[in-house]
């Protein structure tokens, strides 16, 4: 008969208690995600508690100096909400084919708000301003976060290139901002 050794049992214990820890964590809403995709819920637990982003105009300042390959982690607000991230990171899928656009509005490579940032000083025409304009006045946030920060700036430079470069719409620019809210909490 083989029997386990005390390792494998702390190994299993200690997964098992992981697992109810996980579960504890998201609420019994969200349980369904953990069995669904374990992934995206180890994601989650580590941008919700490790995050490295603040509204302070100090953090939008260090982002030119910021290694493109690092990340802005995590929420700047509120505590994210796993139903919600959920919801944002499937909403984004469908935007995968244009680089820009961060598939996760908690875990954003610096490179990619180093970029979009100078776009927020660029003058539209009359039409594409239009467009930023109907986005400003109909998004949830009223713009493309809940304060001026650097996500106002970089999901404001974002629109303006969305709108000149891919001919996005002001409706577009909405939805891009609502699933891109990294600033925590429900929608």
């Amino acid at each position: 008969m083989n029997r386990i050794s005390h390792p494998s049992r702390r190994t299993v214990l200690g997964s098992i208690l992981g697992a109810a820890v996980i579960i504890g964590f998201l609420g019994d809403s969200d349980s369904a995600i953990a069995a669904d995709d374990p992934g995206l819920v180890g994601r989650f637990k580590d941008l919700s508690e490790n995050g490295n982003s603040t509204c302070s105009a100090k953090f939008t300042e260090s982002i030119a100096t910021m290694p493109p390959t690092s990340r802005i982690k995590g929420s700047c607000c509120s505590p994210m909400e796993m139903k919600r991230y959920v919801e944002q990171i499937n909403g984004l899928a469908k935007y995968r084919d244009i680089a820009m656009i961060p598939a996760d509005p908690y875990d954003i490579p610096a490179g990619i708000a180093q970029k979009m940032m100078p776009y927020y000083d660029v003058r539209l025409s009359g039409t594409e301003q239009q467009a930023y304009d109907h986005a400003m006045a109909n998004s949830e946030e009223k713009g493309p976060c809940c304060c001026q920060c650097w996500r106002w700036k970089v999901y404001g430079g974002l629109a303006k290139y969305l709108i000149r470069e891919h001919g996005f719409s002001g409706k577009q620019i909405v939805e891009v901002w609502n699933l891109s809210d990294g600033c925590g909490g429900g929608m």
